[in-house]
């Protein structure tokens, strides 16, 4: 009588947990370290800029040594030049402006690309999007002559105006609306809410991470926008920040109030990042969730 026997069993070709673990916990280490260090190389520019805002005239300062001495007179002049808070102003009104404008209007675009059923739909927004690839450069002449034939030099609507079109903002909140869940807008429908009812009560809240986002970037692009305003704004009274920067470079002013004027001009993009970072972070989270 055999006797039969089971077959020896085959050894796994997969590393133990452990090594699996030393492994994981190793290429985590590296991955914080190059994000330690790509940190420091965004962030040493700041700190080299407000340093030099600080130092007095003259003084011995980096890349030679620390400076021994602080000064905020270099900071006092450039805000009581009227010059340079004028040119706040007129960065403010441009980048806020522009940026409740465009939200408000890309909301109502996406909102209605994504949830209305309309001929041409595609092919619109195909070709609202296909404007991404036409350089500023070669729209800029055009666009001034227009501008300037409907009298908007140096006033604050041929400033924003012509930049409120943000086809790349559209087709983001096309993306975010349309990945929300069916359920809400049938609700809504059967509870008799109106297409408004639906945009302000439904739609704007939930969409407020993307929203948030939007609006830090469209922010940013206002606020360090130079080419337009330098075409547009021919006065000194409606020069924004970036390009008054430009010509106090190009003035015998000292590298410090320089510096200073650079080191207050970042002030309100750091702010608006801290004060709408939590909703950024959500947005990032969320993404690709559909209920």
């Amino acid at each position: 009588m055999t006797t039969l026997t089971a077959p020896p069993a085959t050894a796994t070709s997969s590393p133990p947990p452990t090594r699996r673990r030393r492994r994981r916990s190793g290429a985590n280490a590296w991955l914080t370290v190059l994000l330690i260090l790509a940190s420091v190389f965004t962030v040493v520019p700041f700190i080299a800029v407000f340093v030099l805002a600080i130092t007095p005239e003259g003084a011995p300062t980096i890349p030679q040594q620390v400076p021994d001495e602080v000064t905020f007179d270099n900071l006092s002049a450039v805000l009581s030049a009227s010059s340079f808070l004028r040119w706040t102003l007129n960065s403010f009104v441009y980048s806020i402006v522009s940026v409740v404008v465009i939200l408000l209007t890309a909301a109502m675009a996406g909102y209605a690309f994504a949830r209305k059923r309309f001929p041409g739909s595609n092919v619109l927004m195909w070709s609202f999007l296909a404007t991404l690839m036409v350089p500023v450069q070669a729209t800029l002449i055009p666009m001034f002559v227009l501008v300037s034939k409907l009298e908007g030099v140096n006033t604050f609507w041929g400033l924003i105006v012509p930049t409120l079109a943000n086809s790349q903002a559209v087709f983001l909140m096309r993306q975010f609306i349309k990945g929300l869940p069916d359920d809400l807008f049938d609700a809504a429908k059967i509870d008799g809410a109106g297409e408004w009812t639906v945009f302000w009560r439904l739609v704007l809240p939930l969409t407020k991470p993307v929203l948030a986002t939007l609006g830090i970037f469209v922010f940013l692009w206002h606020w360090n926008d130079f080419l337009w305003p330098l075409v547009i704004a021919q006065t000194d009274e409606m020069r924004t920040l970036t390009v008054g920067l430009s010509t106090l470079n190009a003035e015998t002013v000292t590298r410090a109030r320089l510096m200073a004027s650079a080191a207050i001009s970042v002030i309100p993009c750091l702010v608006i990042f801290g004060v709408l970072q939590r909703y950024l972070v959500n947005s990032i989270a969320t993404t690709g969730l559909k209920g």
